[in-house]
């Protein structure tokens, strides 16, 4: 064995290598203080190496991104470990840079001449966050999408070349595949490759300046090995255990919905190391200048452009050798470490606001938890539902949640419906609903609903037909005969009445095949038998339409999804209200006016209102 280390040394000389690795000196000796420079490169391997694995089973295109990591986090085995990982430690990394940087400049290894490493040090922070913004991207879920456009755009606001800066960044006009294609092509390709150049260039300028220890030293010099080495690798233990706590807690890292570049995405934010800048262009507001250049330039540009050329300045800086009285600091080194504890304390504040804002007052961001929780529903959901359609389809799982009722019905009644009506005192989408008038259509036909419509004490209340020209007509007019009917005749109904009005109920609901009552449904043959016999003899067909019989608005088959496609497509037409229509405006294509909605989208809404996972359940 020995003979072939003395090969190997005889043509490579690893042994000179492995001894100055090992056995350089440590003025002062060994100190937890020096383990950040350790523990950065650690990570960076960690990410090298998780970055390949996962590259193995990426596809980047924008068909096929969010379906691959789908795949790596629910079906590899250990994907999700393995993405976990990935992830975490590249939010660990941006943490051990700033812990680096300050150690650093307390130690005052910044200073000449040592300034070309501190520069390259400030090389290294810049492309980990480059890394970390184009890899935020290439799940192409909506939250990196819209959070990564959000960020791009902010390239044209650069002076003369901004725009065609940002036409080069997003790969075209267009923020779609080739944008994708070329962070890709940044985030595994180009940056890793500067990457190691700097960190090559970090340690050999190291190596060549030796470690700078903060006087008075600690004890005696000693080696590296064993003393240094030790420390080190608990600190690298404790980033492990760190990130893995991280990997096991959130169950690798969040996967939202497919990205939709059709639908916005309110909630949609930068990762926390950006939330700083996110927070200080608002301060910046687009319709105002600043010395005659535009706010935005100044937020975007101007301001972070200014920090970081102070601190590529801080070399020079430190270069004051004059000491403050009585604390015996050099002036350089007090000016460099209060200027990064105060940036450091502003980007804590900044960031703190900036999640403040988002969670805790609603006021300053009135859209971002329904945004961010119908964000979280549809993550679930389209897992759901490629479980239930025994895969991805070939067009995408995107097309999963353009085709579901329960993703994109709540959507389409928000967009068109919520201006008159509420779904359970909302719009749809989790929002409160607000100056609505018209009836709250959630759990429509039901039992429940039909019981509490045919009620006097509920009729004329907001929640059904209270604002409606029902019950308050134009003046002159008359309230309608239904509401007549409902607060003089039921609510005099007697016991004999009050079953009967029961079992009509019961029948009239079963029309609609609501598949929430299914069961209540089969055990109600007698009721359904009966409705056109209990139509006629609570008079109801004076009024109404049912199989042949009776006047308009027309019963029959009420609440089914031929019924309420048909009435929202036009619910002026004959069969029901007619001319007595009260505002609701025809969706579908009628007298040669196009359609407000496609038959598509009318199918979602009803099939979303009838869907047994946002039913209102029966009371009996």
């Amino acid at each position: 064995m020995k003979g072939i280390f003395n090969w190997l040394d005889q043509r490579t000389g690893y042994r000179e290598f492995v001894k100055d690795a090992l056995f350089e000196s440590v003025p002062g000796g060994a100190r937890w203080r020096y383990v950040w420079g350790s523990t950065l490169t650690f990570a960076i391997v960690m990410q090298f190496i998780t970055g390949i694995m996962l590259w193995m089973f990426y596809s980047a295109s924008s068909q096929t991104a969010w379906e691959s990591v789908y795949y790596i986090q629910e079906v590899v085995t250990g994907g999700w470990i393995l993405r976990g990982i990935h992830h975490w430690t590249a939010q660990v990394m941006t943490v051990l840079l700033l812990l680096h940087l300050l150690q650093v400049v307390i130690d005052g290894a910044y200073r000449a001449p040592r300034e070309i490493n501190f520069w390259f040090g400030m090389g290294l922070l810049g492309l980990t966050l480059a890394l970390s913004l184009t890899g935020y991207l290439l799940p192409w879920d909506q939250k990196g999408y819209w959070a990564t456009k959000v960020a791009t755009n902010l390239t044209s606001t650069v002076p003369v070349v901004g725009d065609s800066l940002q036409r080069i960044v997003v790969g075209g006009a267009e923020y779609g595949h080739h944008t994708l294609t070329r962070f890709f092509a940044l985030h595994a390709g180009v940056l890793p490759f500067l990457l190691i150049g700097l960190i090559v260039g970090h340690i050999y300028l190291f190596r060549r300046h030796g470690l700078k220890v903060k006087e008075p030293k600690k004890g005696p010099d000693v080696y590296f090995w064993p003393d240094q080495i030790l420390k080190d690798a608990i600190a690298c233990l404790a980033v492990v255990a760190v990130v893995l706590v991280f990997v096991f807690w959130q169950h690798g890292a969040h996967l939202s919905a497919p990205a939709n570049p059709a639908e916005n995405f309110s909630s949609a934010r930068p990762d926390w190391y950006f939330m700083f800048l996110f927070q200080l262009l608002k301060y910046f507001p687009g319709d105002e200048t600043i010395l005659g250049i535009a706010a935005p330039i100044w937020g975007a540009v101007i301001v972070p452009g200014a920090l970081f050329g102070a601190f590529m300045m801080l070399p020079f800086v430190g270069a004051m050798k004059w000491r403050l009285p009585v604390v015996k600091w050099r002036l350089g080194d007090f000016c460099a470490t209060f200027f990064l504890i105060a940036c450091i304390i502003g980007f804590v504040a900044l960031t703190y606001i900036a999640f403040d804002n988002d969670y805790n007052n609603p006021k300053k961001a009135p859209a971002f938890a329904a945004s961010l929780e119908q964000a979280n529903r549809d993550a679930a959901r389209v897992k759901a539902l490629i479980k239930t359609n025994g895969g991805i389809p070939p067009e995408g799982a995107l097309s999963l949640l353009r085709n579901d009722p329960l993703t994109q019905g709540p959507r389409l009644f928000a967009s068109n419906c919520a201006s008159c009506h509420a779904y359970g005192g909302e719009n749809g989408l989790g929002v409160v609903a607000a100056d609505t008038s018209a009836a709250d259509l959630k759990g429509f036909a039901s039992r429940q609903w039909l019981t509490e419509f045919m009620s006097p004490d509920h009729l004329e209340t907001s929640k059904y037909w209270g604002d409606t020209a029902f019950v308050k007509p134009e003046e002159g007019g008359k309230k309608s005969k239904m509401v007549n009917f409902v607060i003089d005749e039921v609510a005099e109904y007697g016991d004999v009445e009050q079953t009967m009005l029961e079992k009509l109920i019961v029948g009239l609901s079963a029309q609609a095949k609501l598949p929430a009552q299914a069961a209540l449904d089969a055990a109600s043959s007698e009721a359904i038998a009966q409705l056109p016999e209990l139509l006629e003899e609570m008079t109801c067909l004076d009024c109404h339409h049912f199989q042949g019989n009776g006047k308009r608005p027309d019963l029959t088959g009420y609440g089914s999804v031929e019924w309420m496609t048909a009435f929202v497509k036009d619910p002026s037409h004959k069969r029901f209200y007619g001319e007595r229509n009260d505002r609701m405006p025809s969706y579908g294509a009628v007298n040669d006016k196009s359609a407000k909605l496609s038959d598509r989208e009318i199918g979602l809404i009803v099939d979303w209102m009838r869907s047994p996972e946002v039913e209102t359940p029966s009371p009996h």
